[in-house]
């Protein structure tokens, strides 16, 4: 005769196996999810290496040309302060004498300008009363 303990012992028998496959199925997925994981590290790692190399090189050449840059701008700011020395000197020893030789040929030229106009209206006037002349008689 069947016992009711053997039954329920039957029973928790079976769940136990069923419980067992259970778990053995969700390992063998977790597996294969930590194996495509892996994968995708070891892809990623391939890619990202190579990648870290080249911006590393950037980096570097970027580096060499702000160094030349520096040295440009070092350059170039030597000038400015040259320049602006010798703009100065150059206003304190020459500016007011060529200031004034160069107002004073101005005022030569326009001068000479006037005069110049002046004579070619007289000229001018001279022909036109000559004309008067000629075309009264």
């Amino acid at each position: 005769m069947i016992d009711v303990g053997d039954v329920i012992g039957l029973i928790f028998a079976i769940s136990f196996a069923i419980g067992v496959l259970a778990v053995c199925f969700l390992l063998i997925r977790l597996t294969r999810v930590v194996d495509e994981t892996r994968k995708l590290v070891e892809g990623i790692t391939d890619k990202t290496v190579p990648l870290l190399t080249e911006v590393t090189g950037t980096v570097t050449h970027v580096n060499e040309e702000l160094v030349r840059v520096d040295h440009i701008t070092a350059n170039v700011q030597s000038i400015t302060g040259n320049v602006s020395a010798l703009t100065s000197v150059f206003a304190a020893t020459l500016g007011s004498p060529v200031v004034k030789v160069a107002a004073f040929s101005y005022g030569v030229r326009k001068a000479a300008g006037k005069r110049h106009h002046a004579d070619v209206e007289k000229r001018v006037k001279a022909e036109l009363k000559a004309d008067k002349k000629a075309a009264r008689k």
